[in-house]
């Protein structure tokens, strides 16, 4: 039975296809928020907050005190507003325990500080797979999805999930997993395990790019997902699947936000450390994810 006095408030991010939650129970007034956003616009360098103050506005409206931020991934289409959340409203920043495998992918290709450790101790609380939690009287488990990256969780409360980058809406299919670290048959396996949950289970997505025939959408069953997924539904075995996943995975160009995003994420949404100058700066790795031709000769 969903609790009485649960609410999820969903807040859509148009530029990068991202949906933030607010999960409350309003009873108890404590809340948790998923998968925060930055605004980064990448031809300045400009970062600002404004989807971030969204969701500060509507959890100071409402009263509620936040306990966690909750990740569901090292994302790598925008920047973590966590800390941005954290710092106006408080709580624990949290994502699954495999990110420490995700920050030894990306230490070498960003060459971070050497002060920099691969332990997630960026991060408020690990959690591992199976590992239950509260906000207020709800009760959350965290699910290991690994797949599109090997950090993946879900978040599930009752009748809900928060499924992270693991399914879309049933018209858009799945994640991708090209990604370092990322691999199709894992994630087939991490998408069966969801979808073996009872089929009214609502699930919960992280994006949505929705074709021009409807508007965003972000939350579909186990059934609707079992019966029309355009990638996974009943009856695609895993060898099928990663077939189809791989050959569009070659096709499909990195995110715009990638090279931001990963390095600010890695460090549960801290900016890299300021330079002598007292700037910080992003940086951008030469053909650190080459496909295809090779590099331009005697540029270096």
């Amino acid at each position: 039975m969903p609790h009485a006095s649960m609410h999820i408030e969903p807040f859509f991010d148009p530029v990068t296809g991202t949906v933030s939650y607010v999960l409350a129970d309003t009873d108890a007034g404590q809340a948790a928020v998923i998968d925060p956003v930055l605004d980064f616009e990448p031809k300045s360098g400009t970062l600002t907050s404004a989807s971030s103050d969204r969701i500060i506005e509507y959890v100071r409206r409402q009263g509620w005190q936040v306990q966690w931020i909750l990740e569901t991934h090292a994302h790598a289409d925008h920047l973590s507003g966590a800390q941005h959340i954290r710092h106006h409203l408080g709580g624990k920043v949290a994502i699954g325990a495999h990110i420490r495998a995700v920050q030894q992918l990306f230490r070498s290709v960003f060459h971070f500080e050497r002060s920099f450790l691969p332990d997630g101790s960026q991060f408020d609380h690990l959690f591992e797979d199976g590992e239950t939690f509260h906000v207020g009287g709800l009760e959350l488990t965290a699910l290991h999805v690994p797949g599109h990256t090997p950090a993946d969780m879900a978040y599930r409360v009752g009748d809900d999930v928060f499924v992270g980058d693991t399914l879309f809406m049933p018209d858009v299919g799945t994640a991708r997993a090209d990604f370092p670290g990322g691999d199709a048959a894992t994630l087939y396996r991490s998408i069966q395990r969801l979808l073996a949950l009872p089929a009214h289970t609502r699930l919960h997505m992280c994006h949505d790019y929705p074709p021009e025939n409807r508007a965003p959408a972000w939350v579909s069953t186990v059934a609707e997902q079992r019966s029309g997924n355009i990638h996974v539904h009943e009856g695609v075995t895993e060898a099928a699947f990663v077939q189809m996943r791989t050959a569009r995975d070659a096709t499909l160009a990195m995110p715009t936000l990638i090279l931001p995003s990963v390095q600010v994420n890695v460090r549960a949404g801290k900016l890299p450390p300021a330079q002598d100058d007292g700037r910080t700066y992003i940086q951008l790795p030469i053909n650190a994810f080459l496909k295809g031709a090779g590099a331009p000769q005697g540029v270096s």
